[in-house]
């Protein structure tokens, strides 16, 4: 892997500066580093956007590790003037990123697998048919180089069962307890373990509101999303304790302006689906894996805790 610049396939890092909202940032920079790591362009916006912006603007270190570049994504006519849907994501996630506030977006340089049982499933290069070791060890070599003290990652299930965002999540597991293990060389970089493993999740008594709402609203909730195929009603039979939630009301705009940068996947929100995200979406959610005992009470920060 080498340097944070350059990663195993060659692409670059993005390192940009957000365009700084009215909230004040400390005078002092921060030693708290959080690392997300996700599977396509716009996992990192339509997700923990918020909570990413958030520890952004307060002056702490944002990375990003992105396993695709969303190649199995919506494609819009003329590809707005792009070589590819890669390029054309892999550039959306770059304007998001920047107006987000990360200090870096690196790519693992697998292929989006697409939803299950279509013919991406099936690309030599798919993510979701990759060695879950061969991503673990990639993931582990940049926790080693950023050191972070918190990781996040979806929940076990991908938050929707997209195949893609399973492996991530898997891979990610395995290289939080592998970035630490001094018995393993990954390119002469020392070991290091996080303190913290989240998982962005969110409230299934909430779902099933949405469930309940959708039809009000000429919505199905059994084929939601863009490509309508997404069934929201199934996703409540698989519950994750909650035992973070990060206010996100006072950087709301800067995830509307970030999740508007990933206009080709529907960023562009409108209607009901803007109105619910703006009056129903004001925290985002986390299950705490690591350390796995509970926490006595409900965390309203991801670095609660961490030893400097």
């Amino acid at each position: 892997m080498g340097h944070p610049g350059r990663n195993r396939r060659g692409a670059k890092t993005m390192k940009e500066k957000s365009s700084m909202s009215k909230i004040s940032l400390p005078s002092k920079p921060s030693s708290r580093r959080l690392l997300a790591v996700f599977a396509h362009p716009d996992d990192e916006t339509f997700g923990p956007g918020g909570t990413l912006a958030l520890y952004a603007l307060r002056g702490d270190e944002v990375h990003l590790v992105c396993a695709t570049r969303g190649e199995a994504g919506k494609a819009p006519p003329g590809l707005n003037g792009f070589a590819s849907v890669g390029e054309m994501r892999a550039d959306e996630l770059r304007r998001a990123a920047s107006v987000l506030g990360l200090k870096a977006v690196s790519f693992l340089g697998y292929r989006d697998s697409g939803m299950p049982g279509s013919p991406d499933n099936h690309h030599p290069q798919a993510l979701a048919a990759a060695s879950s070791k061969e991503v673990a060890q990639q993931l582990a070599g940049y926790i080693r180089e950023i050191r972070p003290q918190v990781v996040i990652t979806f929940d076990p299930i991908g938050g929707y069962r997209h195949p893609d965002h399973i492996a991530i999540h898997r891979a990610t597991v395995e290289a939080f307890s592998m970035a630490g293990d001094p018995n393993r060389d990954i390119n002469g970089l020392p070991p290091y373990s996080p303190q913290k493993l989240y998982y962005s999740t969110f409230s299934r008594r909430f779902l099933r509101g949405v469930v309940r709402l959708l039809p009000l609203l000429g919505q199905d909730p059994h084929h939601f999303g863009r490509n309508r195929d997404i069934d929201l009603a199934s996703l409540v039979e698989s519950d994750f304790p909650i035992h973070a939630t990060i206010s996100i009301r006072e950087v709301l705009r800067l995830k509307e302006q970030a999740s508007a940068c990933h206009a080709s996947q529907g960023g562009g929100f409108s209607g009901p689906v803007r109105w619910m995200q703006h009056w129903l979406g004001r925290n985002d959610t986390f299950m705490r894996a690591i350390p796995a005992t509970p926490p006595p009470h409900m965390e309203r920060d991801l670095f609660e805790g961490i030893e400097r």
